[in-house]
């Protein structure tokens, strides 16, 4: 049902991009002829605006893997670089949830743990709408971070990485068998706000499944109960994404550059000095407006990089078909 609603969505889409540029169109045509610029101008900048749809819905038909249509979770963790990558981290995670805001898509904030003196070790969030995890899974890697340090009173120049994950959210139909007895549940005190049950029991929840080395964790509810089902769905999310991993050879090649949260490891540079550029190394995408790519402006990263994936996959069924 989820498909064919999907689907639906995307055929009304199109004939509505192909009815607003046929009537944009014939108002620039009547104005031309009644000599008002003024109109013609704005329809100028409606058609332009409609090409960049265009072009979102045609990078969006790439997005055909078996669980790109779903939910994702999103997760942050800091790297080398101590306060540096935690500030970082920090950043990554607003980064994303501009990005998923902007696009209509929900944020949950589904835990969190602060750094010692700023930013964050790690987080996790989960983005709801269609698409999510196919548009955000080409976000998956190590991200490095050149600026000038706020946090150095000499005011030298500092590398930061931070590592992101990201795993599709899994309904009932997909079947993920756990064994209790590979699982380690610890609790804790959930952090930051969330009044005054939350600071004072151990209602958070931490999930690590032993033979993977899989860790999770939730701090949503003030219910531990709750939160180890929420837990629970995560962990089954990322053993999903894990055999997607296995079975897709362009998401195990992001598996593969992320091994380390360092050197040599990043997917994306993000340099704010010396000189200002975003540069992706996977497809040599680069702009040079980190300020906009802070806040959120991705898509054309993500563009360049599911264009890319599509075209290795292709290119591998070809080798192999022949």
């Amino acid at each position: 049902m989820r498909e064919r609603t999907l689907l639906a969505n995307q055929i009304e889409g199109v004939q509505k991009l192909e009815g607003d540029v046929r009537d944009t169109i014939e108002l620039v045509e009547l104005a031309e002829m009644e000599g008002d610029g003024d109109v013609v101008a704005e329809g100028v900048l409606a058609l332009r605006a409609l090409a960049e749809e265009a072009k979102r819905r045609e990078t969006e038909s790439l997005l055909s893997g078996e669980a790109d249509g779903n939910d994702c979770y999103l997760e942050v963790n800091a790297g080398a670089g101590g306060t540096e990558a935690q500030d970082w981290a920090e950043m990554l995670l607003r980064m994303y949830t501009r990005w998923a805001e902007q696009h209509g898509y929900k944020v949950t904030l589904m835990e969190s743990s602060e750094g010692e003196q700023a930013g964050l070790k790690s987080a996790t969030i989960q983005v709801s709408g269609p698409n999510a995890y196919g548009w955000l899974k080409t976000e998956a890697g190590v991200h490095r971070l050149v600026r000038i340090s706020p946090f150095d009173a000499a005011a030298r120049r500092q590398t930061s990485f931070a590592s992101v994950w990201v795993y599709p959210v899994i309904d009932d139909s997909i079947e993920i068998d756990i064994n209790e007895a590979d699982l380690r549940v610890d609790t804790f005190r959930a952090s930051g706000a969330g009044g005054q049950h939350v600071n004072k029991t151990e209602s958070a929840i931490r999930i690590t499944h032993i033979p993977t080395g899989i860790v999770v964790a939730c701090q949503t509810d003030r219910s531990q109960h709750r939160n180890r089902a929420t837990a629970m769905a995560m962990l089954k999310a990322r053993m999903y994404e894990q055999e997607l991993q296995r079975r897709e050879a362009a998401a195990a090649q992001t598996e593969a550059a992320k091994t380390d949260i360092g050197w040599g490891h990043q997917i994306r540079s993000y340099v704010l000095a010396p000189y200002q550029l975003v540069k992706d190394l996977r497809t040599n995408m680069e702009k040079t407006n980190p300020g906009a790519v802070l806040d959120g402006d991705l898509d054309d990263f993500m563009a360049a990089s599911l264009a890319a994936q599509v075209g290795a996959t292709r290119s591998e069924a070809s080798a192999q078909a022949q």
